[in-house]
């Protein structure tokens, strides 16, 4: 006797996978998405990665979050925010749990990609052509891709630019997730105010389209607008909910303004267009301001005054090549999309692929997974880490001080502070990468000491018995001949000299 299945009842199954799935445009994205991730994964050789790993660690241990300095001597015991206490505990756990060196590269080349896969979702046009201006803008903001919370703000920028993509182009209301995302973003990195930036010059953007199109149907309504304008409100309020409260109002203003930055901080620094690493940003710019010149459907004002804006911040300080690129190359795939529109151009959706197709699709995801984990095995082996390091940060000279514990107060080379202050965590550092905590004075009268002008005042000052600097620097061409100091050891990047009794 068999049972029989009423006929108002549901049957519930489960889908089936389906190897066709795998269509040709799908391969693409799965491919694009593998190659990204793997350029974004690299070694940390960034200076700053190793102080915000002291400072996630000092936090845990301490279970505070240090309301003044604890790790220099120059300004320890003063008023310091760490801006990053959230992002710096993420990038401890990478660190700790996912194998060191290995942890922190994967945690770049995830948030790497996430925000790459919201510029390529912000963009129009078919696969291809969102392929190609995601590598485009993907090769103009990499050259500032490394482990530091600001990779947290690369993503997270990327997801307010995409939210404000689905709520003016698709008309599709996401608003909401703002505010919490604000509160998240204002505890992992200061750039939030990137977002701010997006947010402002999309409501400037908006009003002067509603002004001048007033029946353009891709302009914000008033309506819409003005609750644009009250959640960014509500996101500037809700920055207070930090544990510096008020104070992050006015943060982010504190760090631009410390003139000494763009001295000696290549980041900080205008762009140098003869070097091969600006180039992919000079692509995109001219080549986004010719696409709207050739599509002639004109600017969109919001896309204007954002390519623009991001623009101008890129070409004031290098480190705003990430924003240019999330801002500007869902612009570019708009007007790209349009002149191949207007010439007619069209290319299908592949239909899924049977037999052989099958076959052959995924052989060739497999071939390119396969072919990105061995490119991040040989890029993260052990060998070729520990000789990258060597060669750009003072991992033998930090070894010394760790075995022989030389006395006294320390004087080190700024590039080299972060890394000290991990590294060799007993002694206290003269300088590090935390600029907003030394200001301006303090940096500039290092940069003197180290260029070989006013060393001896500085040292007295500070008690300096103790030098740790580069090898070839004018400072250490200075204390070899300097009597009462000894190069106690040297190798062709490091230098460290200590005072004689």
């Amino acid at each position: 006797m068999s049972a029989t299945t009423p006929a108002n009842s549901t049957v519930r199954t489960i889908p089936r996978f389906r190897f066709s799935a795998l269509t040709l445009q799908r391969l693409l994205i799965a491919i694009l998405f593998a190659l990204l991730f793997a350029m974004a994964v690299r070694v940390p050789l960034d200076t700053d990665t190793w102080w915000h790993l002291r400072s996630a660690d000092f936090i845990l241990s301490t279970h505070t979050i240090p309301p003044v300095d604890p790790f220099s001597l120059t300004r320890g015991g003063q008023p310091w925010i760490d801006q990053s206490w959230l992002a710096q505990i993420v990038m401890l756990g990478f660190y700790r749990l996912l194998g060191g060196n290995i942890g922190l590269a994967l945690y770049t080349a995830i948030l790497a990609t996430a925000g790459m896969a919201c510029v390529f979702a912000a963009s129009e046009g078919n696969v291809y052509l969102r392929a190609f201006v995601a590598v485009l803008a993907a090769t103009t903001a990499a050259v500032f891709w490394s482990a530091r919370p600001q990779m947290m703000s690369f993503f997270l920028s990327a997801l307010v630019l995409y939210i404000l993509f689905l709520y003016k182009w698709r008309k599709i209301d996401r608003l909401w997730l703002l505010p919490p995302l604000f509160i998240l973003w204002v505890n992992l990195h200061s750039g939030f105010a990137i977002g701010f930036i997006f947010m402002g010059g999309t409501i400037a953007g908006e009003v002067i389209g509603r002004v001048l199109k007033p029946v353009d149907p891709n302009v914000l309504t008033w309506p819409m607008l003005r609750k644009l304008i009250l959640i960014a409100v509500i996101c500037a309020a809700v920055l207070v909910i930090n544990p510096y409260t008020v104070q992050m109002w006015t943060y982010p203003f504190k760090t631009a303004g410390i003139g000494a930055l763009e001295q000696f901080i290549q980041e900080w620094a205008s762009p140098d267009f003869h070097g091969r690493e600006t180039w992919p940003f000079l692509a995109l710019l001219f080549g986004t301001f010719a696409a709207a010149g050739f599509s002639r459907r004109g600017w969109d004002w919001s896309d204007l005054i954002l390519v623009c804006g991001t623009a101008f911040m890129a070409l004031i300080w290098q480190r705003n090549f990430a924003v240019f690129a999330v801002a500007a190359a869902p612009v570019l795939a708009r007007h790209l999309n349009t002149i191949l529109e207007n010439a007619g151009l069209h290319i299908a959706k592949s239909p899924p692929p049977r037999g052989m197709a099958i076959v052959l699709n995924w052989t060739l995801l497999a071939l390119v997974i396969v072919g990105v984990l061995f490119k991040c095995l040989i890029a993260l082996n052990t060998p070729t880490v520990t000789q990258a390091q060597a060669d750009s940060l003072p991992v033998k000279a930090a070894a010394y001080l760790n075995a022989h514990q030389p006395p006294g107060n320390l004087f080190n080379t700024y590039n080299w502070g972060g890394y000290l202050l991990f590294a060799a965590p007993s002694y206290p550092v003269f300088v590090d990468g935390r600029t907003d905590l030394y200001g301006s004075d303090l940096l500039n009268t290092w940069r003197s000491a180290i260029l070989g002008d006013g060393w001896h005042d500085l040292f007295t000052k500070w008690g300096i018995k103790l030098v740790v600097i580069e090898h070839d620097s004018p400072l250490a061409a200075i204390l070899r001949r300097e009597p009462g100091w000894q190069e106690s050891y040297s190798d062709a990047l490091a230098s460290i000299f200590e005072a004689q009794p």
